[in-house]
Formats: structure tokens, sequence, C-alpha cells
């Protein structure tokens, strides 16, 4: 059985897309067959994390110019990629094209691998809840400032109310010091209890799967266009990034 999880956040710039690439890279050497699909569709920035120059992407796919297995790419840190075009303005909305198309094309790759990692876009637009949708969990990379805690809340708050989701998982990045990720889980948690919870037939629960420090490597590892875990894999940040893959179901 595949394992699809949305990663996804409530604002940019959290390091959702470095958290997707280098959990890939975590779960593969765990043995498990990878694939990680670019899912923000118009502002597609896993190919630079990557240091991949697609000549194929999904909009090729979408639009019958190529196939699945020449848009599947193999990428560092022994996963496969699935990458999206930047800058197309037709995917910033959820028509009933996009809609299908994603569909199949999830339905497809999905039976090929034990993790389909979805890395989404940013906040709560329909393309984005749309794509969370279709995956089995749902992991919000949130850090401790008050705008993400915010936005991230807003997201739970979604995810709950229209999708029914009742269990989501947390990864707080960027945290000061030990500690302080099961601290903003608290804190997220006692506001989806007191305004959310009591609203619904079933309460939400968040659970931490990890905690990943501010580390000067994550910012030399993204200049250079690596994978942390590939580049440094034993900077505080990517054992953080290997702990939280062994937290994720299988």
């Amino acid at each position: 059985m595949t394992r699809i999880t949305a990663i996804t956040s409530g604002k940019g710039g959290v390091g959702k897309t470095f958290v997707a690439a280098n959990l890939a890279a975590a779960l593969a050497r765990r043995g498990r067959r990878v694939l990680v699909l670019d899912a923000d569709l118009g502002l597609a920035n896993l190919d630079v994390v990557l240091n991949l120059f697609p000549k194929i992407t999904l909009h090729d796919v979408f639009t019958g110019k190529a196939t699945l297995a020449e848009a599947t790419l193999p990428a560092p840190g022994g996963f496969h990629v699935l990458l999206a075009g930047s800058g197309m303005v037709e995917y910033s909305r959820m028509t009933p094209e996009v809609r299908e198309q994603l569909q199949n094309v999830i339905s497809e790759v999905a039976p090929k691998y034990d993790h389909l990692l979805l890395d989404t876009g940013a906040g709560i637009s329909d393309v984005v809840l749309y794509t969370i949708s279709l995956a089995d969990d749902a992991l919000v990379v949130v850090t401790p400032e008050p705008t993400s805690m915010t936005d991230a809340y807003a997201t739970i708050k979604v995810l709950a109310t229209t999708q029914g989701r009742r269990e989501l998982r947390i990864l707080v990045n960027q945290v000061r010091r030990p500690g302080e990720g099961r601290a903003v889980r608290q804190q997220l948690q006692a506001v989806v209890d007191r305004y959310v919870n009591p609203g619904l037939d079933g309460a939400v629960r968040l659970s931490l799967v990890g905690e990943v420090p501010t580390d000067s490597a994550v910012r030399e590892a993204v200049l250079k266009r690596q994978l942390l875990l590939e580049a440094l894999p034993g900077a505080p940040a990517a054992v953080a990034v290997a702990a939280a893959a062994a937290q994720l179901p299988e």
C-alpha cells in the first residue's frame, strides 16, 4: 500500500520544500521507494532545491506532450521526483481539467512507490486544499513565529471542517531551543480545542512528528542547491529530519 502524505503550510517561507525533499531522502535511506510530486503547480521550486534542470514537467504531461515515465526523474538522495513548471498562471485555480489531471497522475504513479509526498503550495487556496484531499495524511510545517502559527491554525481549521480530518501531523521547523516544537504543538492544540473542536463531531488531534533546529548548515545547503542529508548528514537539522521520517506511518 502506498502512503500518500501532503506536506503543506499556512504561509510560505517556513521551509516546506526543504522538509519535503530531505524527508524523501531520509525515507529512501530507510529502504523505502519514494516519489515527491511538486504540487505547487504554478510556483514550483523543488527543482531549485534539488539542483535539477528538467526538460519535461507535469505541464507537459497535462498537455499530452510527454508521458509520466518521461517526466519522472531520479533525484539526489535516492528518490524520484515529478516536477511542475513555474509561472504557470493556468494552475493558480483548480479547474475541472486540472483536478482530473492531478488525480489521474497520482492514481497512476502511487502504486509504484511506498511513499508519495505531495509538496503543496502554501495557504488554503482551492488548488492546495484539493491536493491535500488526495492524501492519506497531512503534515503541516510551521515555525515558532506568531504569523506562521496563526496561518498554521487557519490551515488546520479548514482541513478539519472541510475535509473531516481529525488527525493532523505537525513538524516545527527553525526551533531555537529543545522542546520549542512541543510548545508550539501544545499552543496550536489549545487553540484548536477551544475554537474548533466544540463544533465538530470528533476532536482534532495534532501529533508532533519532529522539531528541526535553526542550523546554519541548512542555509549553506540551500545556497549550494544540495540536499542537507547528502551534503551534511551529521548536521543537527539533518539528524532531526531523519528522526521525523522515522515517525511517519508506513
